[in-house]
């Protein structure tokens, strides 16, 4: 069959639609910041300042009580250039799209789309909340917990709202929830592309690049104590021990509990911290987010670290790992894609960008071998840039 419908334009939108369907992490994140970088070569520079919601403190009596915006923002950093090269023949180009697509770019883009879920899924390294099922099965009110600390956290209930389950979660989940699911618009996505429904304010969805999470040597008790009074911050200094953090480990400090992100008064529930830096075994100071804020428009805890505040670490133990599953809001993490430069005296090249994703194609014949070597690249960037909104989840079966 001839290939009139093989244009590169064509074979871009193909490929996008297939690495689309794949995405089910990126697919349910935000990506509203992707036009910002223009059509022509990610014009702003390879970085893209995001700006946070302003918060404030409100006043008692009548006495004006004036107090400055001070403004913050995150950076999302367009770092990252994956693709898969790929050889074609002559005969492969006399293929119609269906046969291509096929036979060509359906296994090109998904080794490609689970190579960038991979990357953007290490995103729950920057998650501090966590539900602790430690020695026992995920239930589904380990799921509603989830939506507890998401509520108060105040995330949107606009039905944006997703739970991302490993495999081994899924298993456990899907026969006690079957009943659940009766949406008959749905069944095609619950086979087909690893939705499994919706219930509890939540899309379900299995992906196999939930990762375990390899924790610290240092035990759940970890004999670490807080060396100072007062602290607050990003770092916390310790007295001197013989185990480690390691990114993405979750630990609390005694007597520091979580505050109403609006109202600023106490829960009583110790607030939760991740580590963002590995500590080594002798660490003497503990890099941690989010920051340690006791006062003020931006305060999220009852009061500052005191010292001699005992170090504990949640949901795993030492040299453990911990399943991360996760419930998020749409806008805990964002992932955006830069348009890259199209080269000129190529034989064939397109660029297309399908809900926030761009693509690049370029194909050169090779006369010796009567070959057409092709790239399909994409250059992104993703940030966890509200992690408060996200729930990781515990269960070790």
């Amino acid at each position: 069959m001839a290939n009139a419908f093989l244009t590169p334009t064509a074979v871009t939108r193909a490929a996008l639609a297939i690495l689309h369907q794949k995405l089910n992490f990126i697919g349910n994140i935000n990506r509203q910041y992707d036009d910002s970088f223009a059509k022509s070569g990610a014009k702003i520079g390879d970085s893209l300042k995001i700006r946070l919601p302003n918060q404030y403190t409100v006043r008692t009596g009548a006495t004006l009580s004036t107090q400055d915006t001070t403004e913050t923002s995150t950076t999302l950093q367009i770092a990252t250039q994956k693709g898969v090269d790929l050889n074609f023949t002559s005969v492969d180009l006399t293929l119609n799209l269906q046969d291509f697509s096929e036979r060509i770019l359906e296994p090109a883009m998904a080794v490609l789309a689970a190579n960038i879920e991979a990357d953007a899924m290490s995103m729950y390294k920057n998650v501090w909340n966590v539900i602790d099922n430690d020695a026992a099965a995920i239930s589904y009110l380990n799921v509603m917990q989830g939506r507890q600390r998401l509520n108060e956290e105040l995330a949107p209930q606009d039905g944006k709202r997703v739970a991302l389950l490993s495999p081994t979660h899924n298993t456990k989940l899907l026969d006690a929830l079957k009943g659940l699911f009766h949406d008959s618009g749905a069944i095609k996505e619950q086979y087909r592309e690893g939705m499994m429904g919706r219930t509890g304010g939540f899309d379900f969805y299995e992906n196999t690049h939930v990762s375990d999470h390899a924790t610290g040597t240092a035990a759940k008790t970890t004999g670490y104590l807080s060396n100072g009074a007062t602290q607050s911050g990003a770092s916390i200094t310790v007295d001197t021990g013989t185990t480690s953090f390691l990114i993405g480990d979750v630990v609390t400090f005694a007597g520091v509990f979580r505050v109403h992100p609006e109202t600023k008064v106490s829960t009583g529930v110790l607030q939760q911290f991740v580590i963002t830096a590995n500590s080594g075994t002798s660490a003497t100071t503990l890099a941690i987010s989010p920051a340690i804020v006791a006062s003020g428009a931006t305060q999220n805890v009852s009061n500052t670290v005191a010292d001699n505040s005992a170090v504990v670490k949640v949901a795993a133990g030492a040299s453990e790992h911990i399943n991360s599953s996760m419930v998020f809001h749409k806008d805990a993490f964002t992932f955006a894609t830069a348009d890259l430069v199209m080269p000129q005296g190529v034989d064939f090249s397109a660029r297309e960008v399908m809900d926030g994703l761009s693509m690049r194609i370029v194909r050169q014949y090779d006369i010796s071998n009567d070959k057409f070597p092709c790239r399909l690249d994409i250059l992104y960037g993703y940030k966890a840039i509200r992690p408060q909104l996200a729930c990781r989840i515990h269960a070790d079966a």
